[in-house]
């Protein structure tokens, strides 16, 4: 996969010219295209059912979830300013709680509706599972993206911030989605309560998790000067937090996250020589671009591995609109309704609905469902919409940038 990623990275700077990971996507797709088109030509070559062969031999869900994601989230973290994060805390808190639930919910419903007028049998806690898993901004790919575009710093933090934590929160809403939906297959016999407890638990212990352990890791570089193992301390950071956090169910992502930006802002300054910050910084970017790639290509291979028949195909075309319409919602809203919208540059909005990019958790989520028949078509859903929001709004987000936020 390395390999492959190397290859394609090398076409794409060559000759493309498109952004990094979306370079990456568009040639694993187009590759995985040719593959169908073959098996479809000269079924008798298993070329496609080899291909799928090596999919099912990588983990999507575990891979990313349970590794890349970590390294992912802290490396995305590092560069966070932290000044401009906390001046805008009660906007971005909102859009990462409010926004996400909202979108959860208008999503799942639009989703229910559309599938019951086409025919599509998907129950209604099965759609709110997908609104769940959906409505969380990738903060991999958003960052990605805003590596190659010129942006005001004050509003890539806000996007930047937005999506690290929403991604957190966002994976909390979907287990506990999921969890009802295995034990009671019923979305009315919700309990309000034990929904806010778990919450809050993952949530809140996620972030008293990221703070502990970054201060440990921060109190130890600071006692010493030597890059080397400052890098190896940030490496075990990552690693221990997250391993702590699944332990004890809390959100191991929004622990690594905290741990970042602790690392990332009062770190650099106050426990690093400028030496180690230097080592410490170019470790994780190069660490951020190998992970980043082996994903997008992982991406773009997975169309392979789906099914898809016509009301699937249907509602993946109606699924964009409606995810793109319910992110305009929850970001409007809770922005409009909490009095914060002075908080964001004028032109923000469209920005951050259109540069809410999905990715690779989303994929991964989806891959994550247990073995039922609603599994193959939220998972179509989820990669067409996936696709849709790498290859057209990160492709198109720099005009959207241009044409709306004003200097």
């Amino acid at each position: 996969m390395i390999t492959l990623a190397a290859a394609f990275g090398y076409v794409n700077h060559r000759w493309l010219g498109l952004p990094h990971t979306i370079g990456v996507v568009m040639i694993a797709l187009l590759a995985s295209i040719v593959v169908i088109v073959i098996d479809m030509l000269a079924p008798e070559l298993g070329y496609r059912e080899a291909v799928r062969g090596v999919l099912d031999g990588i983990d999507f869900h575990d891979t990313l979830m349970k590794g890349v994601l970590s390294f992912l989230l802290f490396a995305g973290a590092l560069h966070v300013d932290l000044g401009e994060l906390a001046g805008r805390k009660w906007a971005i808190g909102a859009l990462a709680t409010f926004g996400v639930l909202i979108s959860t919910f208008l999503v799942g419903y639009g989703l229910y509706f559309a599938c019951g007028f086409i025919g599509l049998d998907i129950p209604l806690i099965w759609c709110l599972v997908f609104g769940s898993l959906i409505s969380p901004t990738d903060p991999v790919a958003v960052l990605g993206i805003l590596k190659t575009i010129h942006i005001n710093p004050e509003l890539e933090a806000k996007i930047a911030g937005e999506s690290l934590f929403n991604d957190g929160v966002g994976v909390v809403v979907f287990s506990i989605f999921v969890a009802l939906a295995i034990g009671t297959g019923d979305a009315e016999t919700i309990g309000t309560g034990e929904v806010i407890e778990l919450f809050a638990w993952e949530a809140l212990g996620g972030a008293a998790l990221g703070l502990a352990a970054g201060f440990v890791a921060y109190r130890a570089m600071k006692s010493i000067d030597e890059y080397n193992l400052e890098v190896l301390i940030t490496l075990a950071l990552v690693m221990m937090a997250y391993a702590i956090a699944f332990a004890i169910h809390v959100s191991g992502p929004i622990a690594v996250v905290v741990a970042g930006l602790l690392i990332g802002n009062h770190g650099t300054r106050f426990a690093m020589s400028d030496e180690t910050r230097d080592h410490v910084q170019k470790f994780w970017s190069l660490l951020d671009e190998i992970l980043n790639s082996g994903l997008f290509l992982l991406i773009g291979f997975e169309v392979v591995a789906l099914t898809i028949d016509a009301p699937t195909a249907i509602i993946m075309g109606l699924a964009v609109p409606l995810v793109i319409g319910a992110r305009f919602i929850s970001v409007a809203a809770p922005l409009s309704i909490l009095g914060l919208r002075h908080s964001f540059t004028k032109g923000a909005i469209p920005v951050l609905t259109w540069g809410g990019l999905r990715g690779g958790i989303s994929v991964a989520l989806a891959l994550s469902l247990p073995d039922i028949a609603e599994k193959e078509p939220i998972l179509a859903i989820t990669y067409g919409v996936v696709i849709f929001s790498i290859i057209v709004q990160g492709l198109s987000v720099k005009a959207v940038i241009g044409a709306t936020v004003k200097p």
